[in-house]
Order: C-alpha cells, then sequence, then structure tokens
C-alpha cells in the first residue's frame, strides 16, 4: 500500500478506511510536534501566538482528551513561555548534586560537619567574580 496510484480498488478502499481510522491519530501526532516547539521559541509575543494557534488547532480537532489536555496546560502557559526569556535547565544543578552525593559517600564516617562542607566547597569553587 505504498503507492496509491498502483493500487486496485479493493485496496484503495481498504487504505481509505485506514487512512479514515486513524486521522485522530495524525493529528495528535501533529499537535505533539507543535507543541514541542512552544518550549523554545524566541520570544514572549511568538510564544503566545504559537499557544493561541495550538489551541485554536485542539478545540478545532474535536478530540475531547487534546481539548482537556489543552485546558489543564493553560495554567503553565506563563512558566512554559518564561523559558522564552530564561533559556535555562537544570544540568548544572543535577551534576553539583551528584558530586555532594559522591562526597557524601566517600565521607562515611566523618565526625565534623564543618568537615564535610568544606570538602564540599574544594570540589565546588564555583565561579570567581
Amino acid at each position: 500500500m505504498r503507492n496509491r496510484d498502483n493500487l486496485d480498488d479493493e485496496r484503495t478502499v481498504e487504505l481509505n478506511e485506514l487512512l479514515a481510522a486513524h486521522a485522530p491519530l495524525a493529528t495528535v501526532y501533529r499537535m505533539k510536534t507543535e507543541l514541542k516547539e512552544l518550549w523554545y521559541v524566541p520570544s514572549f509575543r511568538e510564544g503566545t501566538r504559537r499557544w493561541k494557534r495550538w489551541l485554536r488547532l485542539a478545540s478545532d480537532s474535536q478530540i475531547a482528551p487534546v481539548i482537556q489536555f489543552a485546558k489543564r496546560l493553560r495554567k503553565y502557559l506563563q512558566g512554559i513561555l518564561a523559558s522564552a526569556i530564561y533559556p535555562m535547565n537544570s544540568s548544572i544543578l543535577e551534576g553539583i548534586n551528584k558530586r555532594i552525593k559522591v562526597i557524601k559517600r566517600m565521607a562515611y564516617g566523618f565526625r565534623d560537619s564543618a568537615y564535610f562542607f568544606l570538602k564540599i566547597k574544594d570540589a565546588l569553587p564555583g565561579k570567581p567574580r
């Protein structure tokens, strides 16, 4: 069923039935892709424009779970669009936490918590100002 032009009538009907049965799935996949792009918008204004377009697509899709998801996501819109203004992630923080856990594991048996914190400060000097 790869080439519609080479299908006989029976296979064409079967293909049309398959496409009709999976139309909502195709719509949801397209909407998923557009929603992912919302996290990487270049500006707040562009993010708002894309959000309104995505919300319109969600309501026009007439798929109840998608409409319900869009209503729930509306509460988090300001936080999502803030990523356009403050493009940060938590990778540095996760690395620091991992380093502290390793120091803690190596420091098993230390009696002095001040020494433990000195070891952390030594391992994570930070950026000089």
